[in-house]
């Protein structure tokens, strides 16, 4: 197999959480349901297996914990479970009532190819309403012992025990039980500030209603908070319903993110899978300061937590990642989502350009509009801005400004949009000043022969930008940018006097794949009448053109250059760029992911409205190729150009590429890294 293909090859491991069936008292019952549920997980190539609260006795046992015929049972049992774990990959946490120097405790035992690696007695029992654990049990918080024997064998005993992979440190996990998270400070709190990325809680948790709800708050904030994975098992079908009643929830969450939950309220056994990402939550906890900031100002809990080596072997086989990863992670699959995205994106572009107008006391902008995505974007936010303060729309001096290359499309999609939003609207055909500078310069088209190299490109787009600031001065504006985050992402913007400069740049942080998004969902959302939303819908189909060098044959009605034929995709760009910059990661993992969320059209959500016809795929092997442009493009050329960016808000927290906010970076770096890693451990 080639190691590539494999999660465990790009710092992940699944995890999975059990709720087995269960009858009350019968530990045999009991141990023989969890033994066939981690069997199933290993099969399915876990690396780590949760169960329930006390699951190998029962949780609703009450006084029959004090008898000793359950306590020797259970002890007979999870010998049979050490025993029987030789034979398994995972590493297995499963709750019992064990006791020791004469008090009984509520444990999590941590069980690894026929060794226990410790035992985690509960810290808080629960004494309140329904619940009386402190009549059968003793509170960890009282132990003062630090092993414990148990067959014959001295164990690490306590809630300060932190167990991590020897091969892969970042595999690292906590155990704690039930109410345990339910504390204000719960004792997985110092294990995640000593390093546990995986955070795992054995609950019994009867339901109520509304608490299923409460329960998913409080594990995706707790695994936000601790920027950590965390797995939840409760109780299902088998508790006694004397007074209560059990729904046996499972959830894994990731950094706040839901991955996977269990169906509730079955009466059969469940298992439920999710591959953790724990590059990313390590990425995420080098950045953040705060983290760090805490473990020092709690170092004498953070120093008293204890690590337990383990080593867990990876499967050999290719492990396929089963974790969805959306095509777009600038834009949400799911409708709702994608509405509040879009609703918070617009208003941080208006916000962020009625602030600069409010400062600087103008009150009119100067927009350039080509007839594409980005110049229609802030048009739409400068029409909305000016609505939001109260002026008319003509205070948007809006011009389309053709050139040597404009098609006739897009200069009609341009004239069109600008009448429909009733913004102020002219036309200035910089075909003779641009000639004018190119004959100054001896270039040869200006003796009519037909070189179209990149000196011609650069002074049609110098030409537009110039005249856009001297109308600024002329009209008092100030002149709105246009360019995007996936643009200065790859360099693809004219430096200086160019489309990489302006007075305030309302797209700076908004990928061109979420620009598609937000005139898609402008249409469906009726935001403009329906002359609007159909001009809208011309430019969306309108080939992404920079309309630079003109057709051959002299066909000008659609645009000759097309950006994604020279560049790559838009589409793998901005995953490129997300998880290159928002985590850091190696570009063989980040091809990996691309490969998951690319390779077939038919896997995984669409974002709403998106077209059938443009629902592409893509083979790692085009994937490769466009990463190293990507690689290339952006450490080696384009960091001076970020360097010198206008002012823009920040919108997602994919972050920004502004030197003054999430990327700062030197202008004269190699790629050479990023170019080597890539060529060597990604296969063609």
């Amino acid at each position: 197999m080639d190691k590539f293909d494999s999660i465990y090859h790009h710092g992940m491991v699944r995890s999975a959480v059990c709720v087995p069936s269960i009858r009350v008292a019968d530990p045999a019952f009991n141990t023989e349901e969890t033994l066939k549920l981690a069997a199933t997980a290993s099969e399915n190539a876990a690396a780590l297996v949760l169960f329930p609260e006390l699951g190998l006795s029962g949780y609703s046992n009450e006084d029959l914990f004090h008898q000793d015929a359950l306590l020797h049972e259970v002890l007979h049992q999870l010998h049979r479970l050490k025993e029987a774990s030789r034979s398994l990959k995972p590493v297995i946490i499963a709750g019992a009532p064990l006791r020791f120097t004469g008090a009984l405790f509520n444990c999590a035992v941590v069980v690894f190819r026929g060794n226990i690696l410790g035992i985690i007695p509960k810290t808080y029992l629960p004494n309140y309403r329904e619940f009386y654990e402190k009549r059968q049990f003793t509170a960890g918080s009282s132990v003062r012992m630090d092993h414990v024997h148990l067959f014959e064998e001295k164990i690490p005993f306590g809630s300060n025990l932190i167990f991590q992979d020897s091969v892969q440190p970042d595999f690292c996990f906590h155990a704690e039980i039930c109410e345990d998270v339910w504390a204000p400070i719960s004792p997985s709190h110092w294990a995640a500030l000593a390093g546990a990325t995986i955070l795992t809680n054995l609950s019994a948790s009867n339901i109520t209603i509304g608490k299923a709800d409460f329960r998913r708050q409080l594990c995706a904030m707790h695994s936000a908070r601790c920027l950590s994975a965390y797995l939840y098992s409760a109780a299902g079908f088998g508790e006694s319903t004397t007074d209560l009643a059990w729904d046996g929830y499972a959830l894994i969450y990731e950094n706040g993110d839901l991955l996977q939950c269990s169906k509730r309220f079955q009466t059969t056994s469940q298992v439920i899978y999710a591959d953790l990402d724990l590059q990313r939550l390590a990425q995420d906890r080098m950045r953040s300061t705060t983290f760090h900031d805490s473990a020092a100002i709690y170092l004498d809990r953070v120093s008293a937590i204890r690590r337990i080596p383990f080593t867990f072997h990876p499967p050999s086989e290719t492990i396929p990642l089963i974790k969805d990863f959306e095509r777009f992670p600038f834009v949400p699959a799911d409708t709702a989502l994608l509405d509040e995205r879009c609703y918070e994106v617009y208003n941080i572009q208006i916000q962020g350009l009625q602030k600069r107008l409010a400062a600087t006391g103008i009150k009119k902008v100067i927009v350039g509009v080509s007839g594409g995505l980005d110049s229609t974007q802030a048009l739409i936010v400068a029409a909305k801005t000016m609505d939001n303060l109260g002026y008319p729309r003509t205070n948007v001096l809006a011009y389309t400004m053709p050139g040597f290359a404009t098609s006739s499309q897009t200069h009609q999609n341009a004239s069109d949009l600008m009448q429909a939003l009733q913004v102020s609207s002219g036309e200035i055909d910089i075909r003779p000043s641009a000639r004018q500078m190119l004959t100054d310069l001896g270039h040869p088209f200006s003796r009519d022969e037909e070189v179209y190299d990149v000196t011609f490109e650069n002074v049609q787009a110098g030409e537009r930008t110039s005249h856009l600031f001297r109308l600024a001065n002329f009209h008092d504006g100030l002149v709105v940018g246009t360019g995007d985050l996936s643009e200065l992402a790859l360099g693809w913007t004219t430096y200086g006097v160019g489309d990489q400069m302006a007075h305030y740049n309302v797209n700076a942080s908004v990928p061109k794949t979420l620009i598609q998004h937000l005139l898609r969902w402008t249409i469906v959302a009726r935001q403009f009448d329906e002359t609007t939303s159909h001009i809208l819908q011309s430019i969306l189909d309108t080939e992404i053109s920079p309309e630079l060098i003109p057709e051959v044959n002299g066909e000008d009605a659609l645009p000759a250059q097309r950006t994604e034929q020279i560049i790559g995709p838009y589409e793998l760009h901005d995953f490129f760029l997300y998880y290159i910059t928002r985590f850091g990661f190696l570009p063989s993992k980040v091809a990996f992911l691309a490969q998951a969320a690319w390779s077939d059209p038919e896997k995984g959500l669409w974002p709403p409205y998106f077209p059938a016809e443009k629902r592409h795929a893509y083979t790692l092997t085009e994937i490769k190729h466009w990463l190293y442009v990507f690689l290339y493009r952006f450490f080696k050329l384009s960091q001076f150009k970020r360097s010198a960016m206008p002012n823009g808000p920040k919108v997602g927290s994919g972050g920004s590429l502004s030197p003054r906010g999430d990327w700062r970076a030197p202008s004269d770096s190699e790629a050479v890294l990023w170019l080597k890693e890539l060529k060597e451990n990604v296969p063609d």
